[in-house]
């Protein structure tokens, strides 16, 4: 079942001679419960397209649609909301709020939804985080990749309809990379979630079910098959 659908998606920043066309004429579709991985240089367009698949930027033209709903008929207040419930994102730099410990900054998106928490899903989570002994932890007694993995916690806990993760190893170590890696892996398999994850690490990407590929903000690779070209 298809469960996002990019038509067309174009965004320009700038006029005339400082014009950037940053994503040029995109369209592809995803799968519930893909894994997909979206590759390319610095500049290609990668993150411009994640930012407008996520609600957080909107296109010059085009169209994205994510459970049937085309995102950009929304207000700016009715995206917010569907952006909270529906999408979950997952950032480089973790992006957690310092007061709050482990549990608190996961649950943080039902709290900000005034959503009552199922504590047996929440021990779930940190189970399947290993962040069991963290949960009273603050961000500054965690590692990078503890740090991470709270992150990608608090992107789950909604059940949302998409994740987007912008390179989410880009800032931990190599074993923790591993363990980044596995656990969206593991969550994409366990959980049906479906994912769209940008990297620069090619390795990385062939854990996912499909490599799409973007040089100059067009797609050259991945956009229609199941494997890269």
């Amino acid at each position: 079942m298809e469960i996002l659908r990019v038509e067309n998606l174009t965004k320009i920043y700038g006029k005339d001679s400082t014009q950037v066309v940053a994503l040029d004429n995109v369209s592809f579709s995803v799968k519930k419960g893909e894994f997909l991985a979206v590759v390319g240089s610095s500049g290609s367009g990668k993150s411009t397209l994640l930012h407008l698949l996520g609600g957080v930027d909107r296109p010059t033209s085009g169209k994205v649609y994510i459970d049937g709903q085309d995102i950009y008929n929304f207000n700016d207040d009715k995206l917010a909301i569907f952006r909270r419930r529906q999408v979950g994102l997952i950032y480089q730099f973790y992006n957690l709020i310092p007061i709050l410990n482990v549990q608190e900054n996961i649950v943080l998106p039902l709290s900000l939804d005034n959503r009552e928490v199922d504590n047996e899903k929440l021990d779930e989570m940190l189970k399947l985080l290993g962040l069991e002994n963290r949960r009273n932890h603050l961000p500054n007694e965690l590692s990078g990749g503890q740090q991470q993995k709270t992150s990608i916690g608090r992107a789950l806990i909604t059940n949302p309809t998409i994740i987007l993760a912008d390179e989410p190893t880009g800032n931990v170590d190599s074993k923790s990379s591993d363990e980044i890696v596995a656990l969206l892996k593991k969550s994409n398999k366990q959980l049906n979630q479906t994912i769209i994850m940008i990297t620069h690490n090619m390795e990385i990407a062939k854990v996912a079910d499909r490599i799409l590929k973007l040089e100059d903000g067009k797609i050259v690779a991945g956009g229609n098959n199941y494997e890269l070209a």
